[in-house]
C-alpha cells in the first residue's frame, strides 16, 4: 500500500494536522487567558485591544503619579502636625513670659525653649520628599489620566514671612513676649489655612477603581462595558 495515493489517509492526516493546530491555539488561549493570540483570530479586535492596552499602561502610570502625590501631601501634613504642636507650645510660652511674677531669669528659661521650638520649625521648612522640597511653596502639576490631564497642587511655604517672623521672635522681656504672641498667633492661623489646602489637595485626587480593568474573554485585557461606563 502506497500512502501517497491513499486519499482516505491523506484526508485523515490533514484533519489531524488541523486538529493539532486548533488544539495548540486553545492551549495558548488557556495559558494566556486571552482570546486574541494573533491578528488572524480577530484583526479588528486585535487593533482595538492594542489601543486599549496602551491606554491601560498610561492609566496605570497616572495612577502611580496620583498615589505618589497623595504620599507627598500626607508627608507634608505629618510635618505640619508637628509644627502645629511647636507653635502651640510657643504661644503658651509667650503667655507665661508675660507673668508679672516672673523674673527676667525665668523669662530667659522660657525664651530658651521658645527659641529651640522656632529652630525646629525652621528646620522643617527645609525637608524634602525624594529630593523634592516639601515646603518651598511651589505649585506642582500632577498628571491624573491617560491623556496627560494635570491637576495643580497648591504648595505650602514654611519660609513665608508669617512663619519666619514668629520663629525669629523672642520672649526674654514682657514687651517682647507680647509681640511674640501676636506673631505666633498669626503663624498658627496661616498653618490652619495651609493644612486645609493640603486636605483639599488629597480629597481632589481619586484613584481609578481596579475592578474595571480585568481579563475579559472578548477583548483579552479590557472589560469593555466598564471601560465605556467609565470613559463614555
Amino acid at each position: 500500500m502506497v500512502i501517497n495515493t491513499n486519499v482516505a489517509a491523506q484526508s485523515g492526516a490533514r484533519m489531524l494536522m488541523d486538529s493539532s493546530k486548533m488544539l495548540g491555539k486553545s492551549l495558548a488561549r488557556l495559558s494566556s487567558g486571552s482570546k486574541l493570540i494573533s491578528p488572524e483570530d480577530d484583526a479588528a479586535g486585535m487593533a482595538v485591544t492594542l489601543r486599549f492596552d496602551a491606554q491601560m499602561g498610561r492609566l496605570s502610570a497616572a495612577n502611580n503619579n496620583v498615589n505618589n502625590a497623595i504620599s507627598f501631601n500626607q508627608t507634608q501634613d505629618g510635618f505640619l502636625q508637628k509644627v502645629g504642636v511647636a507653635l502651640g507650645r510657643m504661644s503658651e510660652l509667650s503667655i507665661m513670659a508675660q507673668d508679672i511674677t516672673k523674673s527676667d531669669d525665668d523669662r530667659s528659661l522660657y525664651n530658651a525653649e521658645f527659641t529651640r521650638l522656632g529652630e525646629y520649625v525652621d528646620d522643617v521648612a527645609t525637608k524634602q520628599f525624594n529630593g523634592v522640597d516639601l515646603f518651598s511653596g511651589a505649585t506642582l502639576d500632577v498628571t491624573t489620566d491617560s491623556d496627560g490631564t494635570t491637576y495643580s497642587m497648591a504648595g505650602t511655604d514654611l519660609s513665608a514671612g508669617v512663619y519666619t517672623t514668629a520663629t525669629a521672635s523672642t520672649i526674654d522681656t514682657t514687651a517682647n513676649a507680647v509681640t511674640a504672641l501676636t506673631n505666633v498667633k498669626a503663624a498658627i492661623d496661616q498653618l490652619s489655612n495651609d493644612r486645609a489646602i493640603l486636605g483639599a489637595n488629597i480629597s481632589r485626587r481619586t484613584v481609578l477603581p481596579p475592578q474595571w480593568v480585568s481579563r475579559s474573554p472578548h477583548w483579552g485585557v479590557v472589560n469593555l462595558e466598564q471601560f465605556v461606563a467609565t470613559f463614555g
